[in-house]
């Protein structure tokens, strides 16, 4: 019996174990640590996910407690499996693992992606923030446009009770308020739901294929914090953030899935400096020369616009992409500048608990992350915005906050978009699918 610790947070361990260890008699998984999300730790992955071999779950812990795991439970193993990390991290996980004589291990698409009766596009990228969301929103308007039926089937989230999330299914705004959704999974719910978009999630994702085969003719794979593909996907399209230029060959899988694209996106480029550029299309020669690379401008709007000008403005962002993605700002920043804001309100100064934890854990800039993983923290989000008194709130997050929390202050909704620039385009990328 080979004793195994997998490393993660809430996405990929489980699929592997999943994949590769739910029916193998001869392994024992004896815990998975978690980190990155908050409020996973202390809880089991449940019976009904884990199977007859572990009758009573299996245990979720702090991935701090990862060197008492190894030392008081003999493990011969340990299996790192989570994203958007430095090369740097894997290795320190690894010394902790080697030092505590485990074996320590890296599972790759063989044995872990499951063949489709359908054809899959992937949508990956090599950081998170880098454009993954609205690529996908692109490519599935290309497919539907051509006439296809497809279904987005997006990495999971599982935050919430794992037994009632095996396999999700959202068509409607009601299925999301009945599977109370955290922040981050009505950002990339949403937008494809006010398409009428058929969305799947959950952590079962042989069981989620099985159902998104019946309800599609295309499987469109939605591969959130950076990761690779759950599926073995037809084409395997890969975002690359050249205002993080450098940064594609540095994190862990982001280089991984530079490697294996069929095509990269260089997004970004009408923000962007041409030695940005220069510099990505010199990672992508030299890690993948024969992909196609594909240009591509994220286009940021604003309602009412012209309300921004002289205002001090406070500009709330996407969650993951200011925490897991290291950066600093996103569309919300660009937004309050290119449309004449006064001044940026720096928020941090009126954090409240859960929200200035997260402040102190990340380097973020003077902008609030969209967090949500619990109402507590919802509340926290409020708190924070409503304290810092001022004159327009600027919303750049995929979903509209003001349907979820109360802002005092007048708000606008921030939108980012892809737009492909010159050829060849995503449509040309897409078009053996497109002819199937």
């Amino acid at each position: 019996m080979r004793r195994v610790v997998i490393m993660g947070a809430a996405g990929r361990d489980f699929h592997n174990f999943n994949v590769a260890f739910r029916t193998d008699p001869e392994v024992e998984v004896v815990a998975f640590t978690a980190t990155q999300i908050p409020y996973i730790a202390g809880r089991h992955y449940p019976p009904a996910l884990s199977g007859p071999l572990y009758p009573n779950g299996i245990p979720i812990v702090d991935e701090s407690e990862l060197p008492l795991l190894l030392r008081e439970n003999s493990v011969d193993e340990v299996i790192f499996a989570y994203s958007d990390v430095s090369h740097g991290h894997v290795m320190h996980a690894a010394s902790t693992a080697l030092a505590l004589g485990a074996d320590f291990r890296l599972m790759g698409p063989r044995t872990t992606m499951i063949e489709a009766s359908v054809p899959v596009v992937s949508i990956c990228a090599t950081r998170t923030g880098s454009g993954k969301s609205q690529t996908t929103r692109r490519v599935a308007g290309i497919l539907e446009d051509a006439g296809k039926k497809i279904a987005v089937v997006r990495h999971p989230m599982p935050y919430g009770d794992l037994t009632n999330q095996i396999v999700q299914r959202f068509d409607s705004f009601d299925d999301l308020a009945r599977a109370d959704c955290t922040i981050e999974e009505r950002e990339e719910y949403e937008p494809h739901i006010r398409e009428n978009r058929l969305v799947f999630a959950g952590i079962d994702y042989g069981a989620i294929l099985e159902q998104a085969e019946k309800e599609a003719e295309v499987v469109v794979w939605d591969g959130g914090n950076n990761d690779t593909p759950f599926y073995r996907p037809q084409v395997h399209i890969v975002v690359t953030d050249p205002l993080r230029a450098g940064h594609e060959t540095q994190y862990h899988p982001g280089e991984a899935n530079l490697k294996m694209a069929d095509v990269v996106v260089i997004n970004k480029v009408d923000s962007a400096s041409p030695e940005q550029i220069a510099q990505v299309l010199s990672s992508i020669e030299k890690a993948n020369p024969i992909a196609t690379v594909v240009k591509a401008e994220s286009l940021v709007t604003a309602e009412d616009s012209d309300q921004i000008a002289g205002k001090r403005v406070l500009v709330i962002e996407d969650g993951p992409t200011l925490t897991h993605g290291e950066m600093s700002y996103g569309a919300g920043v660009v937004a309050a500048k290119r449309f004449g804001a006064a001044e940026i309100i720096d928020p941090r100064q009126f954090a409240t608990a859960s929200i200035r934890e997260v402040y102190e854990k990340y380097e973020v800039g003077p902008v609030i992350p969209a967090m949500g993983y619990s109402s507590e923290q919802r509340q926290d989000l409020e708190k924070t915005i409503n304290s810092a008194g001022s004159d327009l709130v600027l919303i750049a997050t995929p979903i509209d906050l003001r349907k979820l929390i109360e802002i005092d202050a007048p708000a606008l909704k921030v939108s980012y978009e892809l737009s492909e620039v010159g050829r060849p385009n995503l449509s040309d990328a897409l078009a053996e699918i497109l002819k199937t």
